[in-house]
């Protein structure tokens, strides 16, 4: 039984080293131990499951979830249970090593592989580790993507992803009164769970239209386990009598103290907001979300290559096998694209049967589920690539903004601040705006707001677009200094 936490190990060596303990991770492990490999697996997370599988946190005599207390928020439970009891036994016959609410904040090379270097979240003395691997897989995940809008830094205003969090982990409703808002179909899932929980739900606001599906018939014929589970969010949506608007966007926020109301308006074909129906909805709780952005910290510390995938988004570059350009290190998930928890799973395996098999010794024969998996894996990928291009970020998002709206709320750079530093002191990229402006420099380091920064900066001085954050940071969460004098090398 898995546990809700576990104990440091010190310094340990394995075949392979799983970083992330969602879809993706739990399968690349299972399918690592299953290619006779020695594995750990290190996580954020109190508990396996990522932010997908996320469970509320129990005791060690009470860690398996209830199925009558969270089936409705959970897709493919039975893969869940499967992979954890796995993972179990695996602990047990100690062929693998599981590090809860552990923080990777750096991975590094060594002459014989890699080298993890992991901290307890809970910052106890002596809690610093280091897993050496001969093979890496980093299954990172991705967080949501934000774009500002007039009073989107008032309480009340909340990702869709965080909403989705408090009802997962802790069966908690985000406020009384809950629109959901932005683009894309995870936008249905968060409704849907919302509204079977009790809550009450103000309507749906998706920006695009299902016209955008028309022409990809052939990548939804592909998948239909996908249309499957539309449909059932659109009856859940329809018992609950969730009204839901396409072609609808967030302008703005309104309230003194936290949120009170929002105002919405439809899209018109152009682009542009249809002048008159702009109309206020009164809310105590805005669920926001514009897709997802990859968590690449990790990948780029080690030097792999990456590209800008459909949505905008800087991704892996991975070969058939998941491996990156990084000979050794496999990504799998939404670290090579966002595509959902099924196409992580997918990609998981891939990577955990290639990274095991070869840390292990294999004799170099074809995996059956490399072979498999990749046929799966390029469906998937399909349908991932249909659902970005139908659900783009609508640029109507830049027209109601205002000199003042806040941009970057760590360091309160504000649209206006921005707008200088491209026009009079000439930023040409995200780079620049960010040295110019301080966008992105805070404590979050542009995770918030850096695709609005290279959106507008690319907008503004007529460059290219390129992706926000790009780059490389050697340190990738927050550690405390004491924390790296406990190293042997601090890191290096």
């Amino acid at each position: 039984m898995v546990t809700s936490r576990s104990e440091p190990v010190g310094d340990a060596s394995f075949d392979v080293v799983v970083v992330g303990a969602g879809p993706a991770g739990l399968a690349a492990t299972f399918h690592a131990l299953s290619a006779g490999s020695t594995v750990a697996l290190v996580d954020a997370g109190a508990g396996p499951g990522g932010q997908f599988w996320r469970h509320p946190r129990r005791s060690s005599a009470d860690s398996r979830p209830r199925p009558e207390h969270v089936a409705y928020l959970h897709h493919d439970l039975p893969t869940y249970r499967l992979l954890v009891e796995v993972l179990d036994r695996e602990r047990s016959s100690g062929h693998a090593t599981y590090l809860a609410e552990h923080d990777v904040w750096t991975v590094s090379r060594d002459d014989d592989g890699f080298v993890v270097h992991a901290v307890d979240r809970d910052g106890r003395s002596g809690a610093t580790t280091q897993l050496r691997a001969r093979r890496l897989v980093l299954a990172t995940g991705a967080y949501d993507r934000q774009v500002p809008f007039p009073g989107w830094d008032l309480p009340g205003v909340m990702t869709a992803g965080g909403v989705q969090a408090l009802l997962k982990a802790h069966h908690v409703q985000a406020g009384r009164r809950i629109l959901v808002a932005g683009t894309g179909p995870f936008l249905l899932s968060v409704a849907a769970g919302l509204a079977s929980s009790g809550a009450q739900v103000a309507g749906v606001h998706e920006s695009s239209s299902l016209r955008g599906l028309s022409g990809y018939g052939s990548a939804l014929l592909r998948n239909p386990g996908k249309a499957l589970e539309g449909v059932g969010y659109a009856r859940t949506l329809a018992r609950h009598r969730v009204p839901v608007h396409t072609r609808s966007v967030v302008l703005a926020a309104h309230g003194g103290e936290e949120l009170e109301a929002v105002t919405v308006g439809r899209i018109a074909a152009d682009g542009s907001i249809v002048r008159g129906s702009e109309h206020r909805v009164v809310v105590d709780v805005l669920a926001v979300g514009w897709g997802f952005t990859p968590q690449l910290e990790l990948p780029l510390t080690l030097g792999c290559a990456t590209r800008v995938d459909a949505d905008g988004s800087q991704v892996c570059v991975v070969g058939e096998d998941q491996e990156t350009s990084v000979p050794g290190v496999f990504v799998a998930g939404e670290a090579c694209g966002v595509g959902g928890a099924e196409l992580a799973v997918v990609e998981g395996g891939i990577a955990g049967a290639a990274a095991g098999a070869v840390a292990a010794g294999s004799n170099g024969q074809p995996s059956p589920v490399g072979r498999l998996g990749r046929r799966r894996r390029d469906a998937l990928r399909r349908f991932a690539r249909a659902m970005h291009d139908a659900h783009p970020v609508p640029a109507v998002w830049t027209q109601s903004l205002e000199h003042g709206t806040v941009l970057c709320r760590c360091e309160e750079v504000t649209v206006g601040d921005l707008r200088a530093a491209v026009e009079e002191l000439g930023a040409a990229d995200g780079r620049d705006a960010k040295l110019l402006s301080r966008a992105g420099m805070g404590w979050c380091q542009g995770r918030v707001c850096g695709y609005a920064t290279a959106c507008l900066t690319a907008s503004w001085s007529g460059q290219p677009y390129t992706p926000g954050r790009v780059g490389t940071r050697p340190v990738a969460t927050p550690v405390r200094l004491g924390d790296l004098a406990d190293t042997d090398d601090g890191g290096d």
